[in-house]
C-alpha cells in the first residue's frame, strides 16, 4: 500500500477543510504534556488552543500523558494538580498564591502537600463531549468516558464510565478478552500494519486482533 494512503501523524489538521479537528502530538509545546500519534481533539471554537483551554491549573511539575489513537470530543478537560486547594485546616482558601506576608507564612504548608501525580491516559480511549478528568487519574486502554462524565478515580481498561462522579457502566469485553487485547496492543503496531488491518481493528473480535498480532510476532507473552 502506498505511503500516501496512510494519514500523516505530523499534520496539524488531518481533515482538509475541517480546522475544528487537530492532531495533538504536533500541536502541543508544553514539555509536561505527552501525546501519542493520531490522538485528536475536536472543537469548533479554537481547537488549537487545547493547551490553554483544556489543560487547566498546570502550575506544577505533574505531567499529562495521553496515548495513541485517542479521541477527545469538544469540552474534554484535564484538571491538573494545581487545581487542588489545601484542606489540612479550617480554610481551603489559597492564601499562598497572593504573595506578600500570606505567601511567606504559608508557602511551607503548600510545599509539603503530597502531589496527586501525573494524569495518564492509555491508548484508544474515547472521551465524550464535556468530559472532565481530575488530577492524578489513570485511564486504561480502550476505555470510553461518557459525555459529561467527571472522572475522579482510575478507570480500568475497556470500561465504559459515566456520571458525576463517574462510575463504571459496563465492561466492553470479558476479562480474558481484555487481557488478550492488551497483549496484542494494536496501537503499537507499525502504522502500515494498522492500515492493512484497519477494518478488523474497527469491526473484528479480540481473537481476530490477537491472531494478527501473533502472525506478526507482536503478541506479548
Amino acid at each position: 500500500m502506498a505511503a500516501t494512503a496512510i494519514p500523516d501523524p505530523t499534520t496539524l489538521h488531518p481533515l482538509a477543510g475541517h480546522d475544528r479537528v487537530v492532531l495533538l502530538r504536533p500541536l502541543v509545546t508544553d514539555p509536561r504534556i505527552e501525546v501519542g500519534e493520531y490522538t485528536y481533539f475536536d472543537d469548533p471554537d479554537g481547537a488549537t488552543r487545547f493547551e490553554e483551554r483544556n489543560v487547566l491549573y498546570a502550575y506544577g511539575p505533574e505531567r499529562l500523558v495521553i496515548g495513541k489513537y485517542c479521541a477527545l470530543a469538544t469540552g474534554t478537560r484535564f484538571l491538573m494538580a494545581g487545581a487542588a486547594h489545601p484542606d489540612i485546616g479550617v480554610s481551603t482558601f489559597p492564601f499562598t498564591m497572593f504573595g506578600g506576608s500570606w505567601t511567606e507564612q504559608t508557602l511551607d504548608l503548600v510545599s509539603a502537600l503530597p502531589s496527586r501525580g501525573d494524569t495518564v491516559v492509555g491508548n484508544d480511549v474515547w472521551f465524550g463531549y464535556g468530559a472532565t478528568v481530575l488530577p492524578g487519574v489513570r485511564i486504561g486502554d480502550g476505555a470510553i468516558i461518557a459525555a459529561g462524565a467527571v472522572v475522579i478515580a482510575d478507570v480500568d481498561p475497556y470500561t465504559v464510565i459515566g456520571g458525576n462522579p463517574a462510575r463504571p457502566i459496563r465492561r466492553r469485553f470479558p476479562d480474558a478478552d481484555i487481557e488478550l487485547l492488551q497483549r496484542a496492543a494494536w496501537w503499537h503496531w507499525p502504522v502500515d500494519l494498522v492500515t492493512t488491518h484497519v477494518r478488523a481493528i474497527m469491526s473484528g473480535t479480540p481473537a481476530d486482533i490477537a491472531a494478527i498480532a501473533r502472525e506478526h510476532g507482536l503478541l506479548a507473552a
